[in-house]
């Protein structure tokens, strides 16, 4: 057995500040969060598979045992899926606003408008999809067979 769910998750909640998920945790434990937050992982795995250097095969969470990876993921590894987690809770994020201004009138918000926090949200959103795509360019970039390339070998 190699990486665990948990391993990915806790890079991804140290990143993040979600009172659901604090409160998930807190009243259920930590699998019911991680089955919370594994579909998050699930389409990180998709998103990054592609691009990784390393087998990421993985064996969904059953029960009281944690879902893991059949290798043992470098910490870059691991940083970048729970990168792409937070891209899919922050596009949540993004989601449920929407759908809570639909039910919401503009005088329950103090602060700001309806328009300024999806705004702001969706900008945080972009950012951070910008610095997740510079990261595997560099990460594609790094892990490339430049020898190979200098033979003109292209595969």
């Amino acid at each position: 057995m190699g990486t665990t769910l948990t391993e990915v998750a806790d890079l991804f909640l140290s990143s993040i500040s979600d009172y659901k998920l604090d409160t998930i945790y807190y009243n259920s434990g930590s699998i019911v969060l991680n089955t919370y937050i594994e579909p998050w992982l699930l389409k990180a795995i998709n998103e990054f598979s592609s691009v990784c250097d390393q087998d990421l095969s993985y064996t969904v969470l059953s029960g009281n045992t944690d879902g893991y990876f059949t290798e043992t993921l470098t910490m870059e590894n691991k940083i970048i899926l729970s990168q792409h987690m937070e891209l899919f809770w922050l596009q949540k994020g993004i989601q449920d606003f929407r759908s809570l201004n639909l039910v919401i009138q503009d005088h329950d918000f103090k602060t700001h408008s309806p328009a300024q926090n999806t705004r702001a949200r969706t900008e945080n959103y972009n950012s951070k999809r910008e610095e997740l795509s510079k990261r595997l360019a560099e990460y594609t970039y790094d892990k490339n067979d430049w020898d190979s390339w200098n033979l003109q070998v292209f595969s």
